[in-house]
Parts: C-alpha cells; structure tokens; sequence
C-alpha cells in the first residue's frame, strides 16, 4: 500500500526536533486521520490541505488518508505542517517523485490558494536541518529571517505548485539573499547627554566592559535612567552567534530585528506591573520571557522596589546561571537569558531621602519596608551599586562636555577582546576554578580584601562579584595583574550592601 515519508521539524522553545510525516493510502471509505499528538491548528489542516491541493490544479486522493506525526510523545501546535502533509499525500498518490524526499525537509502554512504562507521558529529548523544535511524548503516571506544563518542550505517557494514542479526537476528554487555582516552603526542615545556624574559614568564603562549586573540608587531627576539607557551605545556589537541566537528567540514571538542593524544587541525595559511569567516566559506552550528576549544584551529594571518581591526573586536563578527552565504539563522548555541587569531605584518611597535636603517625609518603617523589597540574595547577585547623588543648577550649567560614546567602546571592546583572549568569556561569567586562575592576589592583597568582606558582612558570592570587577578595572587599565588600587575602586561601587542598607534605614 502507498506510503510516503517527508521530514520536517517542530518548535519547542529554540529547539527544532525532527518530526518525521508519514503518510499511508488505503482502501476503504474516503477519509482524512491526523494522529500523533496534534493540536486544534495541526488537525485543522485537513482542510485546508485538501482546498490547497485543489486550488494547485493537483488531485487529492478519494481513499482512506492517515497522517502520523512521528515521535508521537512530542506536541505539535501550529500550521507549520501543512505543507509536509500536502507533499506526502501528493508523494503517496503518486503525483511527485518520492525519489529525493529524503534530502529535504519542508516547513511552511498553506492558504486554501495554495499559497506558503511563514512560519516562526524557521532559524532554529535551518541550523538543525543544515546539521543533517539536508535543504530546508520554507515559504519566501521567510527567507529574509533564515538568510541570517549564512551557513543553511535552504530554497523558498511561494506556493504548494512551485514546490511540487521543483520536485519534478521542472524549475529551480529560489536561494534567501544571504544578509552582508557590514555592522551599520545605529542612532543611540550617546552618553556625552549626561552632565557630571563621572563616577556613575566610569560605573557604566566597568559594568559594560565585564558585562556586570549593576544599581544605581539616588533621588530623583540625578540622571539614573538616563544612565541606563546609554548603556547599549558603548557596549561592543554581537558577533555573528550571538545575533543568530538572539534572532532565534525573537522569531518565537514574531519580533522582527532591523536586519541592516542586526548586531545590535537588545534592550529591553518592562513595566514594574510586569508579571512573573512575563518576565521569566510562560504559558500553557512556554514562550520566552523578557529576560530571555534580553539575552546577549540588557535588562533595564526601572524603579526596581516598585516591582513585585515574588517578580524580583524570579532573577536569581537566570542571573546565576544564565538560563530558565519552563515546566508545564505538556512541555519542559529550557530558554538561554545571559542578559546584563541595570536596575534603578530611590532610596525610599519619595525619593529624596539622604538628598541634603528636609523634603523628604517617610518615616524609618516606611524607608526600610520599601527597601527590604529587594532581598539580600538579590542584590548580592548585583556586582555593583551606584549612588547618583543630586547636582545643584550651577554644577549642571558649569559641567563640561562628557566624553562620547563612541570613544568609550572602544576601551569598552579592547577591555573584552583581553578577556575572550585570556578565558573565552567575559570576566562576568567567570566560574569559581576560573577565578582562581586568573584573578590571583598577592597575599596582601588577598588579606585586604579578606577583611574588607568581613567588614562589611559581605557573603561569599559578593567576595566573587568584587573579584571579577576588580578583573575588570585592570582589564581596562591593560593590567595583566589585580592591584591593590583595583580592589579599592571595585569595593568602592558596592555601596548597598545589607549591612549598610540598614544602617542607612535606622539612621
């Protein structure tokens, strides 16, 4: 009995599993069977393949039709099957060759014309169908996003007919114009908007040469967020794996990147309403979250107390470990988010305590219960914490020209190349064997640091997270070795302790 095997693969996550579309003709009384765990979408498609194969001038088969999705355990959501489906039932009866079947795999929603219509999730199946050694067959208005995989061997049709005629050797399909790796220089806010505030500026410049999770906290109107958002105007540009995964997780949820500013990396900046499940990713099929949108790039919290607690402690397993692990009923997904934290926050509910001034009105209960909204474990997962401190009218008008951006990236960069060269990685990521390795002290230097954690009631991990900027500061100064002086200036921007947190509180 007829039976046709096409190959094609499903989206779970950023993955893209193959899933394997037989199809079996037989006699008996005409009808149309989907089985191997579809959903609604999926079991929809009888219909429109049937009209899709009509419309293409093609014959659809009046014989008993049973479509296995094959592994069965694996959900299918989605018309991204239609057009397997439609070949293996063309493939089946017979009316296209089944000879090259197997070097292909096909993805792409049919309209009741016959029209492909695109599909998300198609960088992931082209990286994994290039794996395999197969062209990957995907609807044309897909073929600017999966021109991003410069290696894929993919084709695009336009319709149902165009697929079955290149199957018939009758024409050749098109090839995605491959996207040029020229990185074109986007308009960003520079830093050089920013009056005063230098020691918050060298903050940034760390923060971004380690790719540090950093706070700032001050009053009101200091310049906090404007800080936050130059952050991407000095930070280096993705490189080529980087942006193909970032584009991965945008074509989840249908983002669509500039593609002549494609290495540009993200920043995303959500709401303090936000949910859980917004930030981390969810739903019945998992999608990613913000944090998961930030990777490669930065997550700006704004008005960090003003979040929810259970939103907050969310972060601490992704800022660890930089991914986040979605477990539902029917699907266990597992989402990359290395992401850079910068977060803002007053020092307490209007803002201008500690300012030099009597504006402000809160009480030490009020003062402490907004900031004990940011637990101790949090924000020992921020490497530093900045106070930006007011600027009186005459030190704004009297403040000179700050430097550009443009001349900060390139310490910025040169810092990051000296990492990658050392380690492979940036001073940020740095495992505990690692630091070991390339962050050694001098014994006195050692014994400095010792006592300064003990001081201040420090854990073991804020013991990490100063050993990795004080990397970096040397790092930038083209150090080879960790100094004294770079130990100062690291414990210099850990500010927020908890101990100091409530001696800021009671006072």
């Amino acid at each position: 009995m007829p039976l046709a095997v096409i190959h094609t693969r499903a989206q779970l996550g950023i993955s893209a599993p193959q899933v394997i579309v037989e199809v079996h003709l037989s006699n008996g009384l005409p009808g149309f069977t989907i089985v191997g765990l579809p959903e609604a979408a999926v079991k929809e498609s009888k219909d429109r393949v049937r009209s899709a194969i009509l419309n293409s001038h093609l014959e659809f088969p009046q014989r008993k039709i049973t479509v296995n999705l094959a592994p069965a355990d694996l959900p299918k959501e989605g018309g991204r099957y239609d057009l397997a489906i439609a070949l293996g039932i063309l493939a089946a009866s017979e009316q296209i060759p089944d000879t090259q079947l197997d070097q292909f795999e096909f993805i792409g929603e049919l309209a009741l014309s016959g029209d492909l219509r695109p599909v998300n999730a198609c960088i992931s199946a082209a990286i994994q169908s290039t794996k395999e050694n197969r062209t990957l067959i995907l609807p044309t208005a897909n073929s600017t996003e999966a021109a991003l995989y410069r290696q894929g061997k993919i084709l695009t049709a336009k319709n149902l007919l165009q697929v079955s005629a290149f199957l018939h050797q009758r024409i050749e399909l098109s090839k995605p114009e491959k996207q040029t790796q020229n990185y074109s220089e986007p308009a960003m806010l520079n830093i050089s908007d920013i009056k005063g505030q230098q020691q918050a500026k060298r903050a940034l410049e760390i923060a971004a040469a380690g790719e540090h999770n950093i706070l700032f906290f001050g009053p009101p109107g200091t310049g906090k967020s404007m800080l936050a958002s130059r952050l991407p105007s000095i930070l280096p540009p993705l490189n080529e794996d980087e942006a193909i995964e970032v584009a991965a997780i945008q074509s989840v949820v249908t983002i669509k990147r500039n593609n002549d500013n494609w290495l540009t990396r993200p920043f995303r900046r959500p709401h303090h309403t936000a949910s859980a499940a917004a930030l981390v990713g969810g739903g019945s099929h998992p999608k990613p979250g913000e944090i998961s949108l930030a990777h490669h790039g930065v997550l700006f919290l704004d008005e960090l107390p003003e979040f929810s607690r259970k939103v907050l402690e969310v972060l601490r397993e992704p800022l660890e470990y930089g991914k986040i692990h979605i477990s539902r009923a029917n699907a266990q997904i597992e989402y990359p988010s290395n992401f850079q934290l910068v977060a803002a926050m007053n020092p307490c509910p209007c803002g201008f305590f500690g300012d030099g001034s009597d504006k402000c009105r809160c009480t030490p209960a009020q003062t402490h219960r907004y900031k004990d909204k940011i637990s101790g474990p949090l924000l020992d997962r921020i490497d530093m914490h900045i106070q930006v401190n007011s600027l009186s009218v005459e030190e704004l008008q009297n403040a000179e020209q700050g430097e550009a951006s443009e001349s900060i990236q390139k310490r910025v960069i040169t810092a990051r190349e000296r990492q990658i060269s050392r380690q492979g990685k940036t001073n940020k990521n740095l495992t505990g064997k690692e630091l070991n390795d390339f962050c050694q002290l001098t014994s006195s230097d050692k014994n400095f640091l010792i006592q300064a954690i003990d001081s201040l009631g420090l854990s073991a991990r804020a013991y990490d997270r100063i050993l990795k900027v004080a990397r970096t500061i040397a790092d930038l100064n083209l150090s080879d070795n960790i100094h004294h002086q770079h130990i100062a200036e690291a414990f210099g921007y850990r500010n927020l302790d908890r101990r100091s947190t409530n001696r800021l509180t009671s006072g």
